[in-house]
């Protein structure tokens, strides 16, 4: 039998598959059992009632998807009052996804929902900094560590802060989200990206630009996310371009020490415990008896065939 446990800190998986945040919600319970995940990662929320942006929110291309959904949240009561309840008769950790404002604002929130049944919290910096211009916390390292160091503040819930691929600095992002405590990183958000539609001469979204996301976007987050597993201390979890086993084994050799399933799971509901099926079916066909020991084993080339290919 082929051990998929998998740990991330101090939290402990029963395997490394878990959804993306907005990708997933409480109608997913009718189509499997919500008991096979390793991790519930809940749509991100607000302290505040939100609606969104106005539509048109989606572009769809061959391999990839384009969106712009605005948060659209019911608030930081509701959650509390109605989410949380309803995972709680689920095994796996369930992960609340938060965004907010400021840096104050992020440490409340935090604060706010550390209820029983939320076992980490994960922290989308891609949204906007009101008080710097709206420049993303993720973009800028110390806005990062000031909001990693306001929620550890405010919580004894492990923090995941989730990077965003926008920022041209992300190692040093998260090198200063490990130093301000991060207990895990997420590695990452949507890329920032647009598309105009040549018949209308309009953008494909009414907020002009969006995350682009699904499997073009894979090779650019599996970098990432090796990039910033080479750098830090401490657990990452890849995130984006995962549809299948061959998707996620990728991110486990490069370090990964679990993944989220993002668009995928719009082209298919069932993604998830399929792709938990199938990682069982290579560990077997391959002779690996724990998961964990495939994390960061990737190969390099040995010098002697990069030489070989140089002087070709």
């Amino acid at each position: 039998m082929v051990d998929l446990n998998v740990n991330i800190g101090s939290l402990a998986l029963a395997n490394p598959v878990m959804p993306a945040s907005g990708t997933f919600a409480e109608g997913t319970a009718q189509v499997f059992d919500l008991n096979c995940l390793g991790a519930i990662v809940t749509k991100t929320i607000t302290h505040d009632i939100r609606e969104g942006v106005p539509p048109p929110r989606l572009a769809e291309f061959r391999d990839a998807t384009l969106f712009s959904i605005g948060i659209p949240s019911k608030g930081s009561d509701y959650y509390i009052n109605e989410t949380v309840p309803f995972y709680r008769r689920y095994s796996p950790p369930l992960v609340a996804s938060i965004s907010a404002n400021s840096i104050e604002e992020f440490g409340e929130l935090a604060a706010k929902i550390s209820v029983p049944g939320v076992k980490a919290i994960e922290a989308n910096v891609s949204c906007p900094n009101l008080k710097k211009d709206g420049r993303a916390f993720g973009m800028d390292p110390e806005a990062t560590y000031q909001v990693v160091k306001a929620m550890k503040a405010a919580t004894s819930v492990p923090i995941w802060p989730k990077m965003t691929p926008n920022a041209g600095n992300v190692v040093e992002v998260a090198r200063a989200a490990e130093e301000a405590g991060a207990d895990a990183l997420v590695v990452s958000n949507a890329i920032l990206a647009m598309a105009i539609d040549v018949e209308t001469f309009r953008p494909r979204l009414a907020n002009v630009m969006g995350g682009l996301t699904g499997s073009a976007t894979r090779p650019i987050m599996l970098r990432i996310a090796y990039q910033c597993v080479q750098a830090v201390s401490i657990p990452v979890i890849g995130c984006g371009g995962i549809g299948s086993a061959s998707d996620a084994l990728e991110f486990l050799l490069a370090g990964c020490s679990a993944v989220q399933v993002g668009t995928a799971n719009f082209v298919s509901p069932t993604t998830m415990p399929r792709l938990i099926d199938d990682l069982m079916k290579y560990c077997e066909r391959h002779g690996i008896t724990r998961i964990a020991d495939i994390i960061g084993a990737v190969r390099m080339h040995e010098p002697i065939q990069l030489q070989k290919a140089a002087a070709l």
